[in-house]
């Protein structure tokens, strides 16, 4: 099973990634807290520079996070009821129980930013195995690409869809989709329909420089870059300057929007 997905090689910056991503809305947690039955462990999975951490820390008892990504996770936030775990890139039921948690014992297990890099059928098996009887919670979220305005997003589009690299094309296609065609074999939770995509509203402040530091967190651009391959070139950053600066605004409110799937394991084997 994958972790963040992102690179994880010495000399991937994990404290340019932690800057450049947005967070994430406090909603999305109360919403998925307010559709799990128990509160006492939720775990994190891909949790990357742990992101997602500080507000699940808050809403439940005890939280594990875990990554394939050292360097990522010595940039997580030290939290009392938190405690991180490094795994291997392939993730055993019996690595999950030495190592995170017994056979049907966790509440909630979450994925931010990261399902659409992972090879499903080996995460669900573990999923299956921790999520407690009949129901535990998976709740996999990711956020779909800026919304700055018409000028900005003119530019970065061909920009973004002219990228490509291991998996790239797979797992932007996946976001891009919102979760909607991404496969997740499990039962709507009580109270709720089906298991979404659910849609959260989403909004950064950020400047030219944070927009850029954005798109240089992305694992496709980390990777052309190990290969000695600038993607943002000056001609481009000259593009998405100018259209940036057309308002002559620096700061501008920035809408990642959200897309939950979630869904209870039921008492499947």
């Amino acid at each position: 099973m994958a972790g963040s997905g992102e690179l994880a090689k010495p000399s991937y910056n994990a404290k340019l990634y932690s800057g450049g991503r947005p967070s994430y809305p406090p909603q999305l947690f109360h919403f998925i807290a307010s559709h799990t039955p128990s509160h006492l462990l939720a775990w994190d999975v891909g949790t990357g520079t742990g992101q997602a951490i500080p507000f699940l820390a808050e809403l439940y008892k005890n939280v594990v996070g875990t990554d394939i990504s050292a360097t990522q996770l010595e940039c997580a936030p030290e939290l009392p009821n938190v405690k991180y775990i490094q795994t291997p890139q392939i993730l055993s039921v019996n690595d999950v129980e030495q190592m995170i948690a017994p056979e049907s014992s966790v509440d909630l297990i979450t994925v931010a930013q990261a399902m659409h890099w992972f090879d499903l059928s080996k995460f669900y098996e573990v999923v299956r195995w921790a999520l407690k009887k009949p129901n535990g919670i998976i709740a996999a979220w990711c956020y779909t690409t800026p919304l700055v305005n018409e000028e900005v997003d003119a530019v970065f589009w061909p920009f973004y869809k002219g990228f490509s690299g291991p998996g790239w094309e797979e797992t932007t296609k996946a976001v891009d989709d919102k979760y909607r065609s991404i496969h997740f074999p499990f039962e709507p939770v009580d109270g709720l329909a089906d298991t979404g995509p659910f849609e959260f509203k989403n909004e950064k402040v950020m400047s030219l420089e944070d927009y850029f530091a954005y798109i240089r967190s992305w694992s496709a651009y980390n990777a052309a870059k190990e290969k000695g391959v600038e993607m943002l070139t000056d001609e481009q950053v000259e593009r998405l300057k100018h259209a940036w600066m057309n308002d002559g605004k620096n700061e501008k409110v920035v809408k990642f929007p959200v897309y939950l799937r979630m869904g209870k394991v039921g008492d499947s084997k």
